[in-house]
């Protein structure tokens, strides 16, 4: 494609369970297999599109769990089946992004690849394609990269990524600079000071980088999981796939790639960030999908069939397919019914909707997870 990024490979971990969009979202049909936005395309699906024409159709791959493998596959059948790698059994995602890497880079060893999750949200197509573009040209020149979004908040809910110089000798990526340091979840009165600094992004969990130097990376950090996954990676076109990945997958290290890679790598300058303009939102409970919906504050938004739904002085979120709910005087209220199992809470409990899906494993019923 004209637009494509130059040896440019999306690397799609899809994963997790989301746990605080429960009862939607179940470990048999996740988040990211989920339309939220009613658009009539699934968090995967949308992921897909904004990325093929930075890669092409044949640029974007998957990996996801056995279970889900299938599914995924009838979601995206563009994918190729080299696209798509199904993983034993969850590891987090530094394992995930590195057996992908790992195999693109013996299919083309000058590939640069772009990770980004399979269950967020993007508002503003050229403004993300100028931030994987300036990424890509700070990858080639050697530094593990990732976009940045800009706080709109002091939220507690995300990571954060400090900014340090401009970077120098990089024309291809003018507003890239060097990251100082990674920083977990804050407290409240310290995501203030981040915000009020103007040096900190959110930490959206977008990494570019060249296979060549994030393999390099993994085999001074972590180096017993490259050994695996040279191992997995070097049986994959023959008949010992399975059996190694069976026998190699579990032993590797269960780490994300923030911990396995960023942070350690942003301490001695590694590290580089681009700011990315656009909207964006992990919609990771159900008050981020009422905000999704409604664009605005004091309605009630619906997700399922509307027809379904009356709201009368009432905010929040109704989520319904099968049957009528009317709600009555109650102020972000969140309705969920699904065939099984109905939650109501309120947007400012969004959080915590994982805290029933531990109360129902915890008591045995499976069959709601």
């Amino acid at each position: 494609m004209s637009d494509a990024v130059p040896s440019l490979q999306a690397i799609v971990p899809a994963g997790g369970a989301g746990t605080r969009l429960w009862p939607v979202s179940r470990t048999s049909h996740p988040k990211f297999l989920l339309d939220l936005t009613g658009t009539g395309r699934s968090l995967l699906q949308q992921t897909y599109d904004r990325l093929v024409p930075l890669v092409g159709p044949g640029g974007v791959n998957v990996v996801t769990g056995v279970r889900h493998r299938d599914a995924v596959a009838a979601q995206l059948p563009e994918l190729g089946e080299a696209n798509l790698v199904a993983e034993p059994g969850p590891r987090d995602s530094m394992p995930a992004i590195g057996l992908m890497t790992a195999l693109i880079a013996r299919r083309d060893p000058d590939a640069i690849v772009a990770s980004f999750a399979a269950d967020h949200l993007v508002a503003g197509a050229e403004e993300f394609a100028d931030a994987v573009r300036q990424a890509a040209a700070a990858a080639a020149a050697g530094y593990v990269t990732t976009i940045g979004i800009a706080p709109t908040a002091p939220s507690t809910a995300y990571g954060y990524i400090e900014s340090g110089a401009a970077l120098e000798g990089v024309p291809g990526a003018p507003d890239g600079s060097v990251v100082t340091r990674f920083v977990e979840k804050p407290d409240l009165d310290s995501a203030r000071e981040y915000l009020a600094s103007g040096r900190f992004r959110w930490n959206a969990g977008m990494f570019v980088a060249r296979a060549d130097v994030l393999l390099e990376h993994l085999s001074h950090q972590q180096p017993r999981m490259r050994e695996g996954l040279d191992v997995i990676a070097d049986a994959w076109d023959g008949p010992a796939r399975a059996a190694t990945l069976d026998e190699v997958w579990p032993t590797l290290t269960k780490i994300a790639i923030d911990h396995a890679i960023a942070e350690p790598v942003a301490a001695v300058g590694g590290i580089a960030i681009v700011p990315g303009t656009f909207g964006w939102t992990d919609v990771g409970d159900f008050a981020a999908v009422a905000e999704v919906l409604s664009g605005t504050e004091g309605r009630t938004a619906a997700l399922g069939d509307p027809a379904l739904v009356a709201s009368v002085r009432s905010s929040g979120l109704v989520v319904t397919d099968r049957r009528t709910v009317s709600v009555l005087g109650v102020e972000d209220v969140v309705v969920v019914d699904t065939p099984d199992a109905v939650l109501v809470t309120t947007t400012t409990h969004a959080q915590e909707v994982k805290s029933l899906v531990a109360h129902w494993r915890d008591a045995g019923r499976d069959d709601l997870l």
